[in-house]
């Protein structure tokens, strides 16, 4: 099997695309450290067993690796290659259960400015930040505030402050008034 490979703009975090799809739906999957995979995925696991995987990120055809900073790259790519390959070659399932993104309480006159905010972030910002190796999830809004999270490669990159403030937060004031702000959270 031959999987490609591409930086990102965090370079901490490589993106692993195996030429095929990983997660169905548009769903995502962000494993923050070995704990929070708590048995939803086999290959979450595998990568993490692997000494220097700090983060794995399951996108719609892609996965994205982030290292801690006491491994390199070229010691780590060859094995988190080897173990998409060898499970991706099995047909397993990647995720055993999607747990559901859990979002704020929506006030009951926020309903449609929601619905703007979610269908912007799904056309226009999760397509642009997924060509990096990562994912914004809705979280919340309130008062004038949109609660989001960075995952996958956004999760610590150094532009990522940037991303949400000078893109994402620019571009959700210019079409949905209501919105003063964005927060970033974690998840």
């Amino acid at each position: 099997m031959f999987i490609e490979t591409e930086d990102t703009p965090n370079p901490a975090t490589l993106k692993f695309l195996p030429g095929r799809e990983i997660m169905a739906n548009g769903a995502t999957a962000d494993f923050i450290s070995p704990d929070s995979v708590a048995g939803r995925s086999r290959l979450a696991e595998l990568l993490f067993d692997l000494d220097g995987v700090a983060r794995v990120f399951f996108g719609a055809d892609f996965v994205a690796v982030t290292r801690s900073d006491s491994v390199e790259w070229e010691g780590l790519r060859p094995q988190v290659l080897a173990v998409l390959a060898d499970y991706l070659a099995t047909g397993q399932a990647v995720v055993e259960s999607d747990a559901q993104v859990v979002e704020d309480l929506i006030a009951p006159g926020d309903e449609e400015i929601v619905q703007q905010i979610k269908e912007l972030l799904d056309t226009r910002v999760r397509p642009a930040v997924a060509g990096d190796g990562g994912d914004i999830v809705f979280r919340g809004y309130r008062d004038g505030v949109v609660r989001l999270t960075m995952q996958g490669a956004c999760s610590g990159c150094p532009s990522s402050r940037a991303t949400l403030k000078h893109g994402v937060e620019n571009m959700l004031r210019h079409y949905v008034p209501e919105v003063v702000s964005v927060e970033q959270v974690e998840a």
